[in-house]
């Protein structure tokens, strides 16, 4: 927990399982700074690419934003030039990587920076999703990097059709491709009291819909929140779950 201008705070927690999967290649990071108070970072990574491969490029993304969160000087630095050096390099080295190794490692990434100053700076690739609600009210989420997606975006399908489409794990984007990774970016101008942001693996997104994301991330405290939908997730992928991971962080008044 981290505290922000007066009368405020932000409480935050994150969740991870590994599903029904033999490996676990999800990765989950809140990160707060070491000097500055009311600063935080959220990165969620997605792996794949073999039984370690996949790992391999997950811990990548965790790592580099660890090493870049530590050097970050949010009084002289953009937090969206932060962001852009964790995707840039995490790219480069996942790619490093599959020099050494006989696996394809790949990650999807999901990261938001909230800054002392009440803004909010995300980015993603992948389909990782980021989630910005007011009360229970979604106010934007991040649209994946997918040819489902694509489908979508075109009228082809619906979005209901899409939660149940036969390649809806095919990526259009991600880290660790021999093309540059397709990335988004957005910002938050003023987070308020009651706003919530969760980053999650497709994993945990793809069993709800934001109405029900919205009403628990509301309801809940972030750690009761996190255990609910990991638990209802797993219900709900009937034994053919993946590995699912979330981070969630709230805008709270001071009571």
């Amino acid at each position: 927990m981290t505290r922000t201008p007066p009368g405020f705070r932000l409480s935050a927690a994150t969740g991870i399982h590994r599903g029904d999967r033999l490996y676990q290649q999800d990765q989950v990071q809140v990160l707060t700074h070491a000097r500055l108070s009311g600063c935080l970072l959220a990165v969620v990574a997605d792996g794949m690419g073999g039984k370690s491969g996949g790992r391999k490029a997950s811990d990548q993304v965790m790592l580099t934003a660890q090493q870049l969160f530590e050097r970050f000087s949010p009084e002289s630095e953009m937090p969206q030039t932060l962001l852009d050096q964790l995707v840039a390099e995490a790219h480069l080295m996942i790619k490093l990587t599959a020099l050494s190794a006989e696996e394809e490692p790949h990650s999807t990434v999901a990261a938001y920076l909230i800054g002392p100053d009440r803004h909010c700076h995300w980015i993603h690739s992948g389909d990782s999703r980021i989630y910005h609600y007011r009360g229970p009210n979604l106010v934007k989420r991040t649209m994946d990097h997918s040819y489902v997606q694509r489908l979508v975006d075109e009228g082809q399908i619906s979005e209901a059709e899409a939660s149940s489409h036969p390649q809806s794990n095919l990526l259009t984007g991600c880290l660790g491709t021999v093309a540059e990774p397709t990335i988004s970016t957005h910002t938050i101008e003023n987070l308020v009291a009651g706003d919530t942001l969760m980053c999650c693996s497709d994993g945990l997104w793809h069993y709800f819909s934001a109405n029900e994301i919205g009403t628990v991330l509301h309801s809940l405290p972030p750690r009761e929140a996190a255990e609910l939908l990991i638990s209802k997730a797993r219900q709900r992928a009937r034994g053919g779950g993946d590995n699912l991971s979330l981070a969630i962080t709230k805008f709270e008044p001071l009571s």
